[in-house]
């Protein structure tokens, strides 16, 4: 809010520009780079996927959804992780799917 000049009230004070403050290299946490995600595809293209990520993406395929979300609970650790494994890995049979017809 610009302030008024006033001596009193919200917005009592001298009118200034207020300045720019420069992002944080901290805010940027979490957002993945193009060359990471480029990096972790070309090694999902080499290695494949792991045991248990081929076992879930059985089970969804057998609409078992629940013992899906169970098993990568279990190896994930949270049920954050889980659901975002489910969705990537759903992902990848969609995909599968479509490139087969």
């Amino acid at each position: 809010m610009a302030r008024s000049n006033l001596r009193v009230g919200l917005n009592h004070g001298h009118p200034t520009t207020p300045i720019e403050k420069a992002a944080k290299p901290s805010h940027r946490k979490g957002i993945q780079s193009k060359r990471t995600q480029f990096v972790r595809s070309i090694i999902r293209e080499v290695a494949g996927f792991a045991p248990y990520e081929r076992r879930v993406m059985e089970l969804l395929r057998n609409s078992k959804d629940k013992k899906a979300r169970k098993l990568t609970k279990k190896r994930l650790g949270t049920l954050l992780r889980s659901k975002r494994k489910l969705e990537e890995l759903g992902n990848v049979i969609t995909e599968s799917r479509r490139t087969a017809h």
